[in-house]
């Protein structure tokens, strides 16, 4: 018996409903791009850093997209002067990641 069950039994009288599902990815879309997205390394105060730059979309889906990275690289970083700073080396990580949603993805350097 799971939960729904016993909430019928608790509560005859009451009519439940399905809740409808609605499509949460809509608020997820970015904005797709025809140049590719540069995904740089360098090393700032002796420590690397991936750059990723060329974003023409809006500010707000960049930032989007940069808080998605560090969530599932599990590392810092920041938005700043329109490009993610990742804190550490991650290209090949990152490109595949937006490989997956589908942007294209240019590697620059080393």
């Amino acid at each position: 018996m799971d939960l729904q069950d016993q909430l019928k039994n608790l509560f005859p009288d009451h009519q439940f409903k399905e809740e409808e599902k609605t499509n949460e990815n809509t608020e997820d879309q970015l904005w797709m791009q025809d140049t590719p997205i540069l995904c740089k390394y360098e090393k700032r105060k002796g420590k690397p850093i991936t750059i990723l730059e060329g974003y023409t979309g809006a500010d707000e889906d960049f930032k989007k997209l940069a808080k998605e990275l560090k969530t599932r690289l599990s590392v810092g970083g920041s938005f700043k002067n329109d490009s993610i700073i990742i804190q550490g080396d991650y290209r090949d990580q990152i490109m595949k990641i937006l490989q997956e949603k589908g942007f294209k993805v240019k590697r620059v350097g080393g």
